[in-house]
């Protein structure tokens, strides 16, 4: 099954980025048959940001999106969000890349599910 999950929030304030990175780990483990991908779009660009700091004990967006990558998903972040933000390829986690709209669409076409946060 291949699930698309298009994320919006800002990874910090909300707790959307972050259930629905909780939700790809756990799709991830449901076994090899399971593609995810996770397309960070508006103000949820950020969360594929490397070098973020965060207090003990509090979750880590950054390390999560390396989960996901570790388990064979993709992180596709939208371009002109990026842009928007000031973001460019050096800002983000390795394995994590600059996407488009039509890439997007491609991806919702091919997908079981999609999923919004």
């Amino acid at each position: 099954m291949k699930t698309l999950l298009i994320v919006n929030e800002a990874p910090y304030g909300g707790e959307r980025c972050y259930n629905a990175l909780r939700l790809a780990h756990a799709l991830k483990k449901r076994g090899d048959g399971e593609a995810v991908t996770v397309f960070l779009m508006a103000d949820a660009v950020t969360a594929a940001r490397q070098g973020q700091k965060t207090p003990e004990g509090f979750y880590n967006l950054e390390r999560m999106l390396k989960r996901v990558i570790a388990g064979q998903g993709a992180v596709l972040l939208c371009g002109t969000c990026m842009d928007a933000r000031g973001m460019v390829g050096a800002d983000l986690i390795e394995g994590a890349r600059r996407s488009t709209m039509d890439e997007l669409a491609a991806e919702t076409a091919a997908a079981d599910k999609v999923l919004v946060f």
